[in-house]
Parts: C-alpha cells; sequence; structure tokens
C-alpha cells in the first residue's frame, strides 16, 4: 500500500510543477514582460525534456526498479525552483529551470505509474491506473487552489515555496521506502521487453492519439486563464475559478473511468467515445457564445478530457497483458505525450501572434482532435480483433542486452 500511496504522490507532485506556471501566467507576463512564445515555451520545454529521454528513462526503470531515479528527479525540482526563485526576471533562467523541472516530469510520469500499478492487486489495478491517470488534473486542481492564497500573501513566489518544500519531503520519503524495499522485490526487476510487430503498431497509435489529445489539452490549459482574464475581462480570481471547472471534471471521469474499465467496459470505444465528444465541442465553439452554453462546453469538455488519459493509461496492460514490460510502454506513449506538449502551447502562442486574436483556436483544436479520434478509431478495432484472435502467444525472442 506505501509503494501505491508513494507512486500516486510522485505523479500528483510532478503535474503541480507543470501547472503552477498557467494559474499565475497573466501576473508573470505583466510582471516581466514575457515574449508570449518564451511563455509558451515554459510549458513546452517539459515536453522537450520528455520527447529526449522518455524512452531512455522507461528503458533505466525496467532494468533498475522504478525508486532508482525518483530521489534525484524530486531533487532536480527542488533546485529548479530554487533558480527561478534567484532570477524570475530573466526569461531564459526561468526556461532553463522549467527545462530542469522538465527532465524530473519524466521520470516521474514513468516512475509514478510504474510504482503504483505494480503495488496494487489486480481487483484494485484499473481504479489504480484511474487515480494515476487523475494526475494532471490533481495537479491542476492543486496549483489553482493554492495560487489565490499564493498572490494574497506571498506573490507567485509561493507556489515555488511549496514546491521546495515538497520536493524535500518526497526526497526523504523515497530514501526510505528504497531502503524498506526487500531483497525479493529488488530481485523482480525485469529485463527491457521486447515487442511483436502488432503490439508495437499499437503502442505507436496510442501515442499518436496521446500526441494530438495532449497537443490540444495542454495549449488550452496552458493559456485558458489568459484567455479569460484577456478576452472575458474577468479578474484574475474569476479567471482560476473559470479554469478549474473542467479540471473537476476531468479528475472526477479520470477515476469513474477506472471503475468502468474494472466493470468491463472496452477500453478503446471508451475512449472513441470521449474523442467523439472532444472534437465536437471544438468543431461547435462558434455556435456556444453564451455564458451558459460556454459553461456547459467547459463541463462537457471536462468530461471527455477525464476519460481520454483514463484509457491512455490503461492501453498498455491491455496491449501488452499485465506486468510484461510496462515501464518500457509507458516510455513509449509517454514520448507521443511529450511531443503533443511541445507543439501546442507554442503551436498556439504563435496563432496569436498571427492574428493577434484566439480565432484560430477552435479550428486548429477541432483538426488535432478529429484526427487523433480517426487514429483510435483503428486502434479500438485493433484491440477488438485481437480479443477475437485465438490466444496463441509468441514464442519470447532472446534479449540483447548489449
Amino acid at each position: 500500500m506505501e509503494g501505491l500511496l508513494l507512486g500516486l504522490s510522485l505523479s500528483y507532485f510532478a503535474a503541480y510543477q507543470l501547472f503552477k506556471l498557467p494559474v499565475v501566467l497573466p501576473v508573470l507576463l505583466s510582471q516581466y514582460g514575457y515574449d508570449r512564445a518564451l511563455a509558451g515555451g515554459f510549458m513546452s520545454v517539459y515536453a522537450l525534456s520528455g520527447l529526449a529521454l522518455s524512452m531512455w528513462f522507461g528503458r533505466l526503470i525496467s532494468r533498475h526498479g522504478a525508486l532508482r531515479l525518483a530521489a534525484p528527479a524530486v531533487a532536480c525540482i527542488g533546485l529548479a525552483a530554487c533558480l527561478t526563485l534567484l532570477a524570475p526576471e530573466l526569461g531564459l533562467v526561468v526556461l532553463l529551470s522549467r527545462g530542469l523541472e522538465g527532465i524530473a516530469f519524466a521520470v516521474l510520469g514513468i516512475v509514478g505509474p510504474v510504482l503504483a500499478t505494480g503495488s496494487a492487486t489486480q481487483r484494485q489495478l484499473p481504479l489504480v491506473l484511474g487515480l494515476s491517470a487523475a494526475w494532471i488534473p490533481v495537479g491542476q486542481l492543486t496549483a489553482a487552489f493554492l495560487a489565490p492564497v499564493s498572490l494574497t500573501s506571498y506573490g507567485w513566489q509561493g507556489l515555488w515555496y511549496i514546491a521546495i518544500a515538497g520536493s524535500v519531503l518526497l526526497f526523504l520519503w523515497c530514501q526510505r521506502f528504497s531502503r524498506l524495499q526487500s531483497p525479493k522485490e529488488a530481485a523482480s526487476i525485469k529485463k527491457p521487453s521486447r515487442f511483436t510487430h502488432p503490439q508495437t503498431l499499437a503502442l505507436v497509435f496510442t501515442s499518436a492519439v496521446f500526441m494530438l489529445w495532449s497537443g490540444q489539452y495542454f495549449a488550452f490549459m496552458t493559456w485558458l486563464t489568459q484567455y479569460l482574464v484577456e478576452v472575458r475581462t474577468l479578474e484574475m480570481n474569476n479567471a482560476l475559478l473559470g479554469y478549474v471547472v473542467p479540471v473537476i471534471f476531468v479528475a472526477i471521469f479520470n477515476v469513474l473511468t477506472g471503475l468502468m474499465l474494472r466493470a468491463g467496459w472496452p477500453v478503446g470505444w471508451v475512449m472513441v467515445g470521449a474523442l467523439v465528444t472532444q472534437a465536437a465541442i471544438w468543431w461547435l465553439i462558434p455556435y456556444t457564445d453564451s455564458a451558459s452554453l460556454g459553461l456547459g462546453s467547459l463541463i462537457i469538455y471536462g468530461i471527455g478530457a477525464g476519460i481520454v488519459p483514463a484509457c491512455l493509461f490503461a492501453l498498455p496492460g491491455t496491449i501488452l497483458g499485465p506486468g510484461c514490460g510496462i515501464a518500457d510502454a509507458f516510455g513509449f506513449i509517454m514520448t507521443g505525450r511529450n511531443l503533443g506538449v511541445l507543439i501546442g502551447p507554442v503551436l498556439l502562442a504563435y496563432a496569436f501572434k498571427l492574428t493577434g486574436d484566439w480565432h484560430l483556436t477552435a479550428p486548429l483544436f477541432a483538426i488535432l482532435t478529429t484526427v487523433g479520434l480517426g487514429i483510435g478509431i483503428v486502434l479500438a478495432l485493433m484491440l477488438h480483433n485481437a480479443k477475437k484472435a485465438p490466444k496463441t502467444p509468441p514464442p519470447t525472442p532472446p534479449v540483447n542486452d548489449a
């Protein structure tokens, strides 16, 4: 049970680091005058780190266990927070510190779910996958709820002080739990897996859906508070309330989706249904300009955005089978996710600079989500056909450790 709690805590802490910036981005832009493309880079640099390192980290975790990299990762977050506090007026220093956080995020994005799912019973597993998928909205909500208190009492810096304190506590917890790990658990670490061709193809499609979905979601959530302040002329605290509306539903439906999957709902088709809903929301944006329709759209969007990542987190186990190369598979699909996070926020920032307004947002995201929907349908059909096929396990190829 402690491993499950530690894994979830590491995931949630990592997500808090990512989203502590968007909730105070209007304040930072006003105070330091960062270029918008650079501000988008504060989010996308996370993905650049993950894109370069996720698959390598997945292999390292498969070889050495989930805890080997966890403590250095949380220490890196504390160091990065100190660096930002030293020179927040220097955009490139902030970008560098966000890059350090991004390296830690790439580690914890794999370590967290691997440690949590590895500590869960078979009955707990679907629910734990839902809780693991909720790492992003939990991080968003934590940052959003802490931001008003921080801005009132300590300025934006308060969110970074929390990051430093959390990194110290989690570092000590990782060290303690690592000492408690039994020799049998340490010896059970598996060598990196070799996937069959159908498995690799299914993981490629999963990674592609994760890329397209993450691109629109992270761009949307990066700039939502700025949009609400700039276009809807809301005060900062009211903008934060608008920001948390979809995120609350994301978190709720992350967990509910885990329960649905435990009840036997087909993961591929559940994901497709959610992608249909999200694509429809984006295509219908021009017709939802009123306050009530806009609020309804945010709620429906949040429901779909809760279902999709829960399904994506469940897909490696569905494709490979329980416990088979999960760390490698998570490294694989997180590479796709990181590519989407890299492109999305910067793409939207440049679209704004090109037109001077937000009008390109809806059609751009509608196209991304619709393409992801098409790939998701192909993936769901592959999973359906694989389930109907005779169970003839392929021979295990030798592993080359060179």
